[in-house]
């Protein structure tokens, strides 16, 4: 009687250790689409272009990075904040560079802080959710093409705000067939 119970436990053990490698392979997907649909974690806006007005407000937008250390990257922001008035079309730009010996893919996701500001930090273009590869020692510059919605001033809990970070962190991929073909000698 005791083996059928323990087959079930380890049968039970087994499907949650299934389940839980699934929602760990799909995290960054489903945040990605959690955020959106919530606006929660600091979630962006998107845009064609820049904004209709520009304030005489300045904010200053600083910039990080990150990387799951199961990537062998090094990734940083070229310059660390920028100074602009709010709604004036900012770029900035990040670095990373592939530090092993094959070539090796990644995909950034990113968080806005803080979180009463993410719905007003409007992304032009952006790097973020397309997956990257690096060949072995390749050094890849990636822009980030945004401004700060002057929507923000009318909001009681962001209005007041003077800085805000934008935050990346690569998080490691399967390489893509093509590019993960050895070269033949």
């Amino acid at each position: 009687m005791s083996g059928g119970r323990n087959g079930r436990v380890v049968l039970w053990l087994v499907a949650l250790v299934v389940f839980m490698g699934a929602m760990s392979f799909a995290a960054v997907p489903l945040y990605d689409w959690f955020c959106r649909v919530t606006g929660y974690g600091g979630t962006t806006a998107t845009a064609e272009r820049g904004a209709d007005r520009i304030l005489e407000r300045q904010i200053t937008i600083g910039f990080d990075a990150n990387v799951d250390p199961d990537l062998p990257w090094r990734f940083r922001p070229v310059q660390r904040e920028v100074a602009l008035r709010i709604g004036e079309t900012g770029i900035a730009f990040y670095e990373a560079t592939n530090l092993s010996d094959r070539p090796t893919a990644g995909t950034a996701s990113f968080n806005v802080a803080p979180f009463s500001a993410g719905g007003y930090f409007v992304k032009i273009e952006c790097f973020c959710f397309t997956e990257q590869v690096l060949q072995p020692g390749e050094t890849a510059r990636m822009p980030v093409t945004f401004y700060v919605d002057p929507e923000i001033v009318e909001d009681p809990e962001a209005r007041y705000l003077r800085h805000i970070t934008l935050s990346y962190t690569f998080h490691r991929d399967d390489l893509p067939e093509a590019a993960d073909a050895s070269p033949t000698n």
